[in-house]
């Protein structure tokens, strides 16, 4: 069997040796005669997976004791809610940066639950406000911000510098990246099938002083109170999916850890982006001090040749590679999974195909 290249934005590619073990252990994990999709999430078993996951995903990110780490499901369309159900009560208002579609999508789902002030709009910009120009509302309940918008590439090169005011990030696509200062931060979430494992998990990193605000009326599946007190179990949680996150951050440990991930992460992206704009066939439409080091979009200057470029790539082993349908063209999604082997693998195809065809 030959395994692609897959550049697809989530569900994304997974590590090879992560894929191995968990078919080794797919019937028998560790001599307990079952797989661990068969196995309560209250016996000891599946306890020492979930205990275990998370303190290597504490150390690798170096969560500090103040932070609760929850293993919840319904994506980051579910924070989306869950966060001003959770802060926005305390204010009744909260500011938003968009920068594209996904902070989009949390700005309309904020407006249900308050009063939403858009601090800055540059999703049609494909870039980032300067941080000088951000003015942050005194009663705002929390600033919320998506660092990495995966449909458009385009990245935040800092951390809005909040003061006393709860800083909420959407790390869906960034999260594991590269070390962050988890001090920054008050609520952190990201959906797991982008850079952390298989799909039907949620990451939220919630500080303790954040949790307990929910309103008598929020939904007990959506306030973080009664997920932190049940160790993320008040329901039967996305057992199979928390344990492959964890064997994805054991390889992370593996490798080095995020420091290590972050120079192969980077050089990844600039490998890609050298030759984008070293060509008049190909171009990337983001701002260059704003460019995404996870998915990076470029277009064909004659859009004519898109689907053969998509054929022949599939040919070579190279798949979805499909721009998403908002914004068209291509976008090679490159998380911590794509080895520099399959992204200069894309770039000696990028470059032949504008030979034959530029």
């Amino acid at each position: 069997m030959s395994r692609v290249y897959n550049f697809s934005a989530g569900p994304a590619a997974l590590p090879e040796s992560v894929l191995k073990q968990a078919q080794e252990e797919m019937l028998d994990w560790h001599g307990a005669g079952m797989s661990v999709m068969e196995m309560s999430h209250r016996g000891k078993a599946f306890m020492s997976i979930a205990e275990e996951a998370e303190a290597d995903l504490r150390e690798l990110m170096a969560i500090p004791d103040d932070c609760k780490v929850l293993f919840l499901q319904g994506g980051a369309s579910t924070q989306f809610a869950m966060v001003p159900l959770n802060l926005m009560g305390t204010t009744g208002k909260a500011d938003y940066i968009n920068i594209g579609s996904w902070s989009k999508k949390a700005i309309a789902e904020g407006r249900r639950y308050g009063e939403v002030n858009v601090l800055a709009d540059t999703s049609a910009d494909y870039t980032v406000p300067a941080a000088a120009s951000l003015s942050f509302s005194p009663d705002a309940a929390y600033v919320h911000y998506t660092p990495n918008e995966t449909i458009q590439g385009v990245e935040f090169p800092y951390v809005p510098e909040t003061g006393e005011l709860p800083l909420v990030a959407d790390m869906s696509s960034t999260i594991l990246s590269r070390p962050i200062d988890i001090s920054k931060f008050g609520i952190i979430y990201a959906g797991a099938q982008k850079n952390v494992g298989p799909a039907g998990l949620t990451l939220v990193i919630v500080r303790e002083d954040l949790i307990g605000k929910a309103p008598e009326s929020c939904p007990a599946m959506l306030d973080y109170r009664i997920h932190a007190d049940a160790g993320s179990m008040y329901n039967t949680p996305p057992t199979y999916s928390w344990y492959l996150a964890g064997l994805v951050f054991k390889w992370l440990k593996a490798q080095g850890g995020l420091e290590v991930m972050a120079v192969v992460n980077e050089r990844k992206a600039e490998s890609l982006y050298e030759v984008i704009d070293a060509s008049d066939f190909y171009s990337n439409p983001v701002d260059p001090d704003c460019r995404s080091w996870m998915n990076v979009p470029f277009t064909l200057a004659d859009s004519g040749l898109d689907s053969l470029f998509l054929d022949e790539a599939a040919v070579a082993g190279l798949v979805t590679l499909k721009g998403h349908r908002s914004v068209g063209g291509m976008r090679a999604s490159i998380y911590n999974a794509m080895p520099e082997e399959g992204v200069q693998a894309l770039i000696d195809f990028m470059k032949e195909f504008e030979r034959k065809y530029g």
